[in-house]
């Protein structure tokens, strides 16, 4: 007998409304403009419409305080103040650690991260207002409130004896990976979002047009959402992490594919991208050019679909609920699958434009990289694989999914 697929923790119900809800946030910024050129304002807006629509559904519709993962019990009120107050000082313990960090390294002071420390500037304060009432609140109805806030507050106040260091050291991994990603998600955000806003749609009159105009937009969605995720984690919406990557080589795998790692790794030793791509190959075809274009916007749409699917809970490295739905209901890590075939539509390093072996070369270099992300993939199931319900939707994905073929051919079996 084959498993059952478990329930999504994120319904199509919710993802679609927070498609909804940033399109209709993007409408506004564009017919009405109300941050002028303030890009970091206008992001902050985007994701501002989109995580309250997603959360107000999630939470009147969805009930999703009431989940057991969730940790919280309602029907039991145990408020502490002096825990709540270990756990906001591990809190600004952790602000300042990440602080220190930004200050530290080189890569902080980069242009790209100005409208972050602008966002942190305007969000700070009213974070840290509220973050005392929400903690407490939090804390009284949780089953087992010595979480890793408080853990972190042990640390910071010098009471060393009865921290939990596993879990200290979960808590710190999860914030690092906030403290990585956020900074440059929104970044990117920001920078897709000044794009947008000045596209002129009268001239969109051609496939070329379109194509670029839909490509970058499915990425900026992603960025968008992807922000949102790294943005807000909460225990009261079901979007808390629930654990961190714990292995070495799962972390690697996954920043490598990320500046400021990406522009090393890329360029020295996986730059399979020559000059010649798909637009030039084909550009004297009309229609192949038109077919061909199609299939790379199918791809990047599955990628970024699978994004959407996520609601308000997506982030690398963590285990924030199985997604179940969507295109997972495919098959297992479909972002992944399509981004990795679109990259082969584009950069078309099989066609020969030049000598045989350089043609060799960019493909055996693609296939490098597409083998990272079969690392990434590989090491994030080991992760999710500690839940029970990722077992039981990798065995139905196993028995149902598009790809349950490949358990009939020996060597593609070993590599799934």
């Amino acid at each position: 007998m084959t498993a059952l697929k478990p329930v999504s923790a994120t319904h199509g119900v919710v993802a679609s409304v927070g498609l909804a809800a940033f399109s209709l946030a993007l409408l506004i910024l564009r017919l009405d403009r109300p941050f002028g050129d303030d890009m970091g304002h206008a992001a902050l807006f985007a994701i501002g419409v989109t995580a309250a629509a997603i959360f107000l559904v999630d939470l009147i519709w969805g009930k999703a305080y009431a989940r057991p993962s969730t940790g919280l019990d309602f029907g039991r009120s145990d408020p502490s103040w002096p825990r709540t107050w270990v756990k906001f000082a591990g809190l600004l313990g952790t602000l300042a650690l990440l602080a220190g960090l930004y200050w530290l390294f080189p890569e902080y002071r980069a242009k790209l991260y100005d409208r972050y420390y602008a966002l942190l500037l305007a969000l700070l304060p009213f974070w840290l207002v509220l973050a005392l009432p929400y903690l407490h609140f939090i804390d009284r109805h949780m089953v087992q409130p010595r979480d890793g806030y408080w853990q972190m507050g042990q640390l910071v106040l010098g009471r060393w004896d009865d921290l939990d260091r596993p879990m200290l050291g979960q808590y710190l991994l999860g914030w690092g990976i906030k403290g990585f990603f956020l900074p440059l998600m929104f970044g990117y955000m920001c920078n897709d979002m000044g794009r947008f806003l000045v596209v002129d749609f009268a001239q969109l009159t051609s496939f070329h047009a379109w194509f670029d105009f839909l490509y970058d937009l499915a990425f900026f969605v992603d960025v968008g959402l992807v922000s949102m995720g790294y943005l807000l984690s909460l225990r009261l919406t079901d979007t808390h992490l629930r654990s961190a990557e714990p292995t070495m080589l799962g972390w690697v795998v996954a920043l490598v594919c990320y500046e400021p790692f990406w522009s090393l790794i890329g360029r020295q030793y996986l730059a399979y991208d020559g000059d010649y791509k798909w637009g030039a190959w084909l550009w004297n075809t009309p229609t192949l050019y038109s077919i061909w274009g199609s299939a790379i916007l199918l791809l990047v749409g599955i990628y970024v679909w699978a994004t959407i699917s996520f609601g308000a809970r997506f982030s690398n490295l963590t285990h924030r609920g199985i997604i179940t739905n969507g295109p997972y209901a495919w098959t297992k890590h479909p972002a992944y699958v399509a981004k990795n075939l679109s990259w082969w539509l584009i950069s078309i390093p099989f066609v020969v434009h030049g000598t045989a072996d350089e043609t060799l070369r960019h493909c055996l270099l693609l296939l490098g990289l597409n083998g990272i992300y079969l690392l990434r993939a590989k090491t994030e199931e080991r992760h999710l694989s500690r839940d029970p319900d990722y077992v039981a939707y990798s065995q139905w994905v196993n028995d149902h999914g598009m790809f349950r073929w490949i358990r009939h051919v020996p060597v593609l079996n070993r590599l799934s």
